[in-house]
């Protein structure tokens, strides 16, 4: 169809995804994942995002931890998350507030308290929103998917859908660079105080979780 002779040489497939955790295979290959998307290798982690073995047992004395597309969690613990930029940035808000707690400096404004051990994380609510380029003028926006296969509904789509694509990444580069607007728009998008639907709903949360960030330390706030 593209006025070549015969069979190409080569194909290449380039969709899903594969782990490009190589630089644990020498000093920390117990800990890489026999199975999984694209053939597994991906980086264990237990429910509080801490790095361990294949039969999880803590690795590095639970000081290393591993968020978004690298890791890959235990179903009994934490199902599995589509490896998007969210459930990315979420998890990286659990470790550091887990680190915040292994070190002593959380409560109000910042002040020392006793050392405490890393929060539990959980499946993050925003992992079952896609939205998907179709091309510089189409896309598609999916909402309320869960770890289970064919879940999730078709909730926008065209070019209102496109558009919308181009507001998420002209407002995420604007929160990159500092941008007032960004900030404001994504400060929001990782502290919703309710979440109605799909494997991320709430069930024990409150409004302090869209206070601001000094307030998201106190223990009644690790919902947000």
């Amino acid at each position: 169809t593209i006025g070549l002779e015969g069979e190409p040489d080569h194909t290449y497939v380039c969709i899903g995804v594969k782990a490009s955790n190589y630089f644990m295979e020498q000093s920390g290959a117990e800990c890489l994942s026999d199975k999984g998307p694209g053939g597994g290798k991906w980086i264990h982690v237990n429910k509080k995002l801490q790095v361990v073995t294949k039969d999880r047992k803590i690795w590095a004395d639970g000081s290393i931890f591993a968020v978004g597309d690298c890791n890959q969690t235990f179903a009994d613990e934490i199902k599995p998350i589509p490896k998007i930029s969210y459930p990315g940035e979420e998890q990286a808000t659990h470790v550091c507030k887990s680190i915040k707690f292994m070190e002593g400096k959380t409560g109000c404004c910042g002040m020392f308290m006793k050392p405490r051990e890393a929060i539990d994380s959980w499946w993050p609510w925003g992992a079952g929103m896609f939205a998907t380029s179709l091309g510089p003028h189409d896309a598609c926006f999916v909402m309320a998917a869960k770890s289970e296969p064919r879940t999730g509904l078709l909730t926008l789509w065209g070019w209102a859908s496109a558009i919308q694509k181009e507001i998420i990444e002209s407002s995420k580069v604007d929160e990159c660079k500092g941008g007032r607007m960004g900030q404001l728009i994504w400060h929001w998008v990782h502290h919703t105080p309710c979440h109605c639907w799909g494997d991320g709903c709430s069930r024990n949360c409150c409004t302090s979780c869209t206070w601001p960030e000094w307030c998201c330390d106190w223990e009644c706030c690790r919902c947000c």
